[in-house]
């Protein structure tokens, strides 16, 4: 079952949702808001993908964090998997869980390589 990580009011996910349904994959939607996340379901997304593509600096929610939890993100263990549990917007959109590989961000090419299609 592929997993679509993010928060329904994103443009990006939606437009991910609507692409997944489009091709008829079957699918669920796991809202960071809604559903939480996870510090250890972070942490293996932040060893399978890194930090530099998970979190998002360019917006608002990485901006408002400290400087102390900045810092702490520049490192991709246990302790920013925490901070990005606790502010799950920071992570980038979507993230898509295929099961054995994860994608972040909107990427049609590669989701129609991993669903075989």
């Amino acid at each position: 079952m592929i997993t679509i990580y993010g928060i329904k009011n994103c443009d990006t996910v939606k437009k991910s949702l609507k692409w997944f349904e489009a091709k008829g994959l079957e699918h669920k939607f796991h809202d960071f808001r809604v559903d939480g996340i996870d510090a250890k379901t972070i942490e293996g997304w932040l060893g399978d993908v890194g930090g530099k593509i998970l979190i998002n600096k360019r917006g608002p929610s990485y901006r408002n964090l400290s400087d102390s939890d900045k810092a702490v993100l520049e490192n991709d263990g246990g302790a920013a998997a925490a901070i990005l549990a606790a502010n799950p917007t920071v992570i980038k959109r979507p993230v898509v869980d295929f099961g054995a590989t994860r994608t972040v961000a909107y990427n049609e090419t590669r989701w129609s390589e991993l669903a075989g299609i």
